[in-house]
């Protein structure tokens, strides 16, 4: 097979399986994390990893939407307090670097919106007050999960490798989520265009 057939076979794989992917989000899990970002005071976004790039550009985002928006580890990032939401894609919902800070956030009060793979994890359960539930394929450590930690269920399956699939979606979601939150909150892409960066 050539690798024109073979990019043709791709790019129809992966397009079908975003589509089937966005077909399965809960319309009720969308709609508790977009009051929770209009409602906050003050939000702060993090990912690991590829997660975190997808992460970086809805903060953007979030951002040219008028919503001060931080990510959780630059230096000029203000402390976190009650009225306050924490954003983070776990794509397995334990990831280990992220339970220290997770636990912190908590403390101080803040709201813990969760965007994941699999809400069984043990993070997004003993933490998340908003879980968004991708219905995509992460990247799974068995090694560092263990034997007995809960595996993902009722998620599309992928001809790509590792987590490509949650974190290709993960982009695209943040993006239309971007587009409703304009919508529920008034404002047009001019009115974000004006809060775009204008030193480059």
């Amino acid at each position: 097979m050539s690798y024109q057939d073979t990019y043709r076979q791709l790019s129809e794989a992966i397009v079908r399986e975003h589509e089937a992917v966005f077909a399965k989000l809960d319309m009720q899990q969308l709609r508790a994390f977009m009051d929770a970002i209009i409602k906050a005071r003050n939000i702060f976004v993090y990912g690991s990893g590829r997660e975190g790039i997808s992460m970086r550009s809805f903060a953007m985002r979030l951002a040219h939407l008028g919503k001060p928006t931080h990510w959780l580890f630059d230096d000029t990032t203000p402390g976190m307090h009650a009225g306050d939401l924490l954003i983070l894609s776990d794509g397995r919902g334990d990831v280990g670097i992220h339970r220290y800070f997770v636990k912190r956030a908590k403390e101080s009060g803040a709201t813990i919106a969760m965007v994941t793979g699999l809400p069984e994890g043990a993070l997004a359960k003993a933490y998340a007050d908003v879980v968004l539930f991708v219905h995509a394929t992460v990247y799974l450590d068995e090694a560092a999960m263990g034997p007995d930690a809960p595996r993902q269920q009722d998620v599309v399956p992928t001809v790509q490798p590792m987590g490509n699939q949650y974190e290709q979606h993960l982009y695209l979601l943040m993006d239309i989520v971007a587009i409703l939150l304009r919508e529920d909150m008034g404002l047009s892409y001019a009115d974000m265009e004006t809060r775009h960066r204008n030193i480059e």
